[in-house]
């Protein structure tokens, strides 16, 4: 199978390489991935400064790679534009250091550059670890799941428009309890502003929220990875809200109205 494999931790990182070392010995794999960490760059493309691509050598066998100093959606999308000279089989963005849940995949490069495959029209897959990871050793489970994913891969179509979002829990793989088909939770964070002054007197602010904790219903994705459960979400970016629809079609298009 021919893959390209990104991620939003940058090229170095350790999930990214574990990934690489683990596919690359049964796969075709091409890597494009940013040159430092791009973390929650969300969708952002870039348009406004020159978009620089560096072939580089990799200590594992894999067909090619590339550094960028673009987004994780730079990354697939002059991949597949302009790099590569043969289209991938699938697209696989990870493994992202933390989970991606509920609305964290409105934020996640790792999720967006996933995304961007599948607005290109390609089989695209995102894969994270839960937090506290950095070891290659850590990851191991989870590139093991995904190689073994890939071998049942056929036999899923993807819907057009649509992802698989993976998350798996950071725990032993032998206390993994199963794997779960859920569907997005709740995933709120505090949005607190640290205020700072820097060494020449200019205040500047850094980010420094934390997740609330909330009840969660079953069957979403972070109940799932609470009871040690690989969670795979089928995500779309088809975020027409069509039941409201009819309700605007009436107030809006029947017959006269005042606003216009």
């Amino acid at each position: 199978m021919r893959i390209l494999i990104s991620n939003d931790d940058g090229i170095h990182a350790t999930g990214i390489r574990t990934l690489i070392s683990k596919l690359a010995r049964e796969h075709e794999v091409y890597v494009i991935a940013p040159d430092r960490e791009r973390s929650a760059a969300g969708h952002a493309l870039t348009l406004h400064k020159p978009l620089r691509v560096s072939e580089i050598e990799m200590e594992y066998p894999v067909a090619k790679a590339w550094e960028t100093t673009g987004t994780p959606g730079d990354c697939i999308k002059i991949g597949v534009s302009v790099i590569l000279d043969k289209k991938p089989d699938i697209i696989i963005s990870g493994i992202n250091h933390g989970p991606n849940l509920g609305a964290d995949v409105l934020y996640s490069g790792t999720v967006s550059a996933a995304m961007e495959g599948a607005v290109l029209g390609y089989p695209s897959i995102a894969v994270s670890l839960s937090n506290g990871c950095i070891e290659p050793e850590d990851f191991d489970y989870a590139a093991e799941f995904i190689a073994k994913f890939l071998n049942r891969i056929k036999s899923i179509k993807f819907p057009k428009k649509t992802i698989l979002n993976i998350n798996v829990p950071a725990v032993p793989g032998s206390d993994i309890a199963g794997i779960q088909i859920t569907r997005l939770g709740t995933r709120m964070y505090t949005d607190t502003y640290e205020k700072r002054i820097d060494p020449r007197g200019k205040v500047y602010y850094w980010l420094a929220g934390e997740i609330i904790q909330t009840d969660e219903e079953e069957g979403t994705d972070i109940t799932a990875i609470r009871n040690n459960k690989i969670s795979i979400t089928p995500v779309t970016f088809e975020i027409t809200h069509k039941s409201i629809m009819p309700e605007l079609e009436e107030a809006f298009c029947d017959g006269c109205c005042d606003c216009l």
